[in-house]
């Protein structure tokens, strides 16, 4: 598993981070998740804004693309406003046909040391409060749950309850928690 390589994406990968995303939420509806993502909800402009505003990392294996995930520096949608403590994980996406088992959880690790290298202490996500399995992956790669957010806008114009989730990651450990 040290074989991944990591690197910020740019505008190149738009079409491969709207693929990720769309085979990812093929891969929920599969699994009986269906109130969470839907393929074809977001598109390279989506992917676009994110590169603007903050962060999208793409992870390979042997040259083959294994995951991706973004990283805000802010999400008041979800926090709201909050001191520059944290980095804020989303769209944590592995690559089924390449990524081998585990690979969501070293993602979610490069996420949380590239957060601590900036001298933030926490890394920070929400997860859709619908999705119990999900959730339960997070606790158990170390989250805490510190909160709940009803009602955040979502893409399609609905809006869902989220589980704040948060985990100390960086140096400024003393930093202001939620």
């Amino acid at each position: 598993m040290n074989d991944l390589r990591f690197r910020l994406a740019g505008a190149a990968d738009l079409t491969t981070l709207v693929r990720l995303r769309d085979d990812a939420a093929r891969w929920m509806l599969g699994q009986g998740v269906t109130g969470q993502w839907q393929p074809g909800q977001l598109g390279e402009d989506h992917f676009r804004r994110t590169l603007a505003s903050g962060e999208v990392w793409l992870a390979d294996v042997d040259g083959r693309l294994a995951g991706a995930w973004e990283l805000w520096w802010d999400d008041e949608d979800a926090w709201g406003p909050q001191p520059a403590v944290a980095g804020y994980v989303h769209r944590l996406m592995v690559d089924r046909g390449n990524a081998r088992p585990g690979t969501g959880r070293l993602l979610l690790r490069a996420a949380e040391r590239r957060i601590a290298a900036t001298g933030r202490a926490f890394a920070r996500l929400d997860c859709w409060a619908g999705n119990p399995r999900l959730n339960s992956y997070y606790l158990d790669a170390g989250y805490r749950i510190v909160g709940h957010k009803a009602g955040k806008p979502q893409p399609d114009g609905a809006s869902k309850s989220f589980t704040l989730l948060e985990k100390t990651c960086g140096p400024a450990a003393g930093a202001q928690r939620l």
